[in-house]
């Protein structure tokens, strides 16, 4: 009797390994605003459904770091579901204080970026299974603003502004 048991537990185990699971990967970090208190950063991640139906996000949970030290934590709870047999694009806002950012001088002054580790999980809930988190890592150099960027958004959104100021007669 114990034989069987043991056979029906490894054939589940078998059938739940070969299950295709969603797969995630973390695309970029790109600035978005500066506040009176903060900078704003968006995380862009892209998630793969593999099955039919969308799958719910219960929460992303995120940890920036630079140099080591960690500048910004948190999560983004319910951001929405999963398309079904797809890729869905996930951003999560990063809010960086400026207080971190100014004990950073000396990696911001040397090349005016911060570099960076983002270390972000993906909390998916499966059914039948459970919660599945999805670990998902990046290192790379977060540009800070120039002046102009700070007061205009980001280099699309100023490069945008610019050219609807242009008057047609101008440009003939």
């Amino acid at each position: 009797m114990a034989g069987l048991v043991d056979k029906a537990k490894n054939f589940v185990a078998d059938k739940i390994a070969n299950v295709p699971k969603p797969d995630a990967s973390l695309t970029d970090v790109d600035f978005k605003k500066v506040s009176f208190d903060s900078a704003d950063y968006i995380a862009k991640v892209s998630v793969n459904n593999p099955y039919s139906h969308p799958l719910p996000v219960c929460e992303v949970k995120y940890t920036l770091k630079s140099a080591g030290r960690v500048i910004a934590s948190g999560n983004m709870p319910d951001p929405g579901s999963i398309k079904s047999s797809g890729t869905t694009m996930l951003e999560v806002p990063v809010k960086v204080p400026h207080s971190i950012i100014v004990t950073l001088v000396r990696d911001v002054a040397k090349d005016w970026d911060i570099d960076y580790e983002l270390d972000l999980g993906l909390i998916i809930d499966l059914p039948l299974v459970g919660n599945l988190t999805i670990p998902l890592s990046r290192k790379g150099e977060i540009k800070l603003p120039t002046l102009s960027e700070a007061i205009w958004g980001s280099k699309d959104e100023a490069s945008k502004e610019t050219k609807k100021e242009i008057p047609k007669e101008a440009t003939k």
